[in-house]
């Protein structure tokens, strides 16, 4: 023990100093946050979270760090909501329709012919926004923000006039929606994730499915497939969520930070996805892809599709989903 007076002050400056910084240092350590996404760097869903995880960082001055892994090198598409659930990643992005088998209300915006423009798509993610805000809070999640993707066509090898023209054909089936349509027109079901599709169209595993020009864009459909039909059949949504533990964990001003860069997120991502579908239309075209506006006979047949779709979603979402359908109705 220091029994001059000096040695004693010197100790207790060293244990104040210790004290210090033991109180000051939760208060400025940094927080540390993966971000698991399924699409390639270059897709302007992944482009908008890397900036809103930029205008997190700077918002927050650095104390929370939010590192986007895109082109699911982190988590597969499948599995990224359970991470997020499972406090594995403490927020995520995902294809909401992927989740549909889990509950129905996940994918309503997969539903053929339901809404079919950005302005219907909207009104949509309005009334399903509070069923799935309460079906995520029970699963410990929080819901950010939702960006559209464009209007879904027809990616087929050769020219088609019907339903009937699709059936036999290799079907990609990335969710329940897709795998029902595939049933209903007579079409094989294969299941692919956005991250394995060009290897899938280049070895003959796919040969028609249904998405957006984005997907046909980044999976380099054009190299396979030279037709695309513009049915614009509905426009399925990514979520970001949160883990809500994570998100109470942090302080007010940084929590405030997430929600402000989550909102901004979104309006600029429903203003980017109209944007860049005019861009992949344009590329496409200049790639060889015949854009085409889908024969009577085939949008007839696609719509009475839907309306079976939607009779059967409505059967298995119950009185909650019936309830999403009639506010998105309602004028």
């Amino acid at each position: 023990m220091p029994s001059t007076p000096i040695a004693r002050r010197r100790l207790a400056s060293l244990a104040l100093a210790a004290f210090a910084a033991a109180a000051a240092g939760p208060a400025h350590a940094q927080v540390k946050w993966d971000l698991p996404a399924a699409y390639p760097a270059s897709n302007y869903h992944t482009e908008n979270l890397v900036q809103f995880a930029g205008d997190v960082e700077k918002a927050t001055g650095g104390k929370l760090k939010i590192t986007v892994h895109p082109n699911a090198s982190l988590f597969k598409a499948n599995e990224i909501k359970r991470a997020v659930q499972g406090g594995q990643a403490q927020i995520g992005e995902i294809l909401l329709v992927n989740f549909e088998n889990e509950n129905p209300i996940y994918g309503v915006d997969g539903i053929p012919f339901l809404a079919t423009s950005y302005a219907e798509s909207q009104k949509l993610a309005a009334a399903q926004k509070p069923a799935l805000e309460k079906l995520l809070a029970a699963q410990g999640m929080m819901l950010l923000y939702t960006v559209p993707w464009p209007p879904q066509g027809i990616y087929v090898k050769k020219p088609i006039s019907s339903v009937a023209d699709m059936r036999g054909l290799k079907w990609r089936a990335y969710s329940p929606a897709t795998a029902k349509i595939a049933e209903l027109i007579g079409a094989q079901p294969v299941t692919v994730q956005a991250a394995e599709l060009s290897q899938a169209l280049a070895t003959g595993i796919v040969e028609s499915y249904m998405s957006s020009l984005s997907t046909g864009y980044d999976s380099k459909t054009y190299e396979s497939i030279k037709y695309w039909y513009d049915t614009q059949a509905w426009l399925p949504k990514n979520a970001v969520i949160v883990n809500k533990a994570a998100f109470d964990a942090l302080d007010k001003p940084t929590q405030a930070a997430v929600l402000k860069a989550g909102a901004d997120a979104a309006a600029r991502g429903f203003k980017l996805s109209q944007e860049k579908n005019e861009w992949y239309r344009k590329e496409l075209t200049a790639k060889g892809m015949q854009l085409l506006p889908p024969p009577p006979k085939l949008t007839a047949d696609l719509k009475q599709v839907g309306t079976v779709m939607l009779a059967d979603w409505e059967k298995k979402a119950g009185p909650e989903g019936q309830a999403v359908i009639a506010a998105y109705r309602k004028p």
